[in-house]
């Protein structure tokens, strides 16, 4: 059977790329053009500062684009990023794009954490995605909130984050779905607070641990299992006034393994949301003698 092929079309239009190593003073130079550009989002361009800043950028299809007269159809955010962190990046730059392309431009679905993480082969990827983002936060910003523009991590980092640590964000992800079903805590919360507590405390009895927070037999009143079992799970009903965040959640989990481990230091147990300047509580190390 012969299958008969269409002949290639031209392409309508007629723009060119190039690679092009944008400088802070040549971004400036772009964005004193003309320019057809949605409103400024301060919020992406303090994101994309970040992501130049820590070495994650990487030359992609996405760059700068001009239109037939010159003026700046796409790419103000990345060029005010460039500015903002005083850093040269490399990216294409694209000229003589129709201005009719305008209203598509950055309309598509953007790539999510779950999708990058999907050719490893994990299992879980939301949870795991969201596990892994939420020890970066803790790791890097205990004491800010974790949402909004500064708290954005980059999939790239997340990926990394991952293949650095594969077995035990797997084995916190497990946990932390098994974990959820008895307490108060959020799958994602469960977790993180299981990698960031086990993570300086390779010598702790983990097991008696986990099991005393699943079952709760046997608990003396004053063990800091029970007290994390008993947290009111109304907190974390959609619409509920006393829903808690997720810094919140893993404080809270936090504080209760402080106790567990070190019940000779801890005081009246007290497991609620942070107050007001409040820190995140740092987890206590077990370690193996030498």
């Amino acid at each position: 059977m012969t299958i008969a092929m269409a002949e290639p079309e031209e392409p309508e239009g007629n723009f060119v790329s190039r690679i092009v190593k944008v400088t802070p003073e040549i971004a400036a130079t772009f964005l004193s053009r003309d320019s057809v550009n949605r409103r400024l989002d301060m919020g992406q361009v303090r994101s994309l500062t970040e992501t130049i800043l820590r070495g994650e950028w990487k030359l992609t299809h996405q760059g700068i684009a001009f239109d037939e007269t010159g003026a700046l159809l796409d790419g103000q955010h990345r060029l005010h990023a460039i500015i903002e962190a005083n850093t040269p990046v490399e990216m294409l730059v694209f000229d003589g794009v129709a201005r009719e392309v305008f209203p598509v431009l950055d309309t598509g679905k953007r790539r999510s954490a779950a999708d990058t993480l999907l050719s490893t082969g994990a299992k879980y990827l939301h949870l795991l995605s969201s596990t892994i983002r939420h020890v970066i936060l803790f790791k890097t910003m205990p004491n800010d909130p974790w949402s909004g523009a500064r708290a954005h991590v980059s999939n790239d980092r997340i990926l990394a984050a991952y293949n650095e640590d594969r077995d035990r964000y797997g084995e916190a992800v497990t946990i932390g779905r098994e974990l959820s079903k008895h307490l108060f805590a959020s799958q994602t919360a469960a977790a993180v607070g299981f990698f960031v507590t086990t993570d300086v405390a390779p010598a702790a009895d983990i097991d008696e641990w986990i099991s005393g927070l699943k079952s709760g037999a046997s608990l003396d009143p004053g063990d800091a299992r029970l007290a994390l079992r008993e947290v009111p799970r109304d907190t974390q009903k959609r619409g509920s006034k006393r829903r808690m965040g997720m810094r919140d959640q893993v404080a809270i989990y936090i504080k209760a393994w402080n106790s567990w481990v070190e019940p000779e230091k801890a005081s009246e147990l007290r497991l609620r949301r942070l107050r007001k300047r409040e820190k995140m509580p740092i987890p206590v190390e077990v370690k193996f003698e030498r």
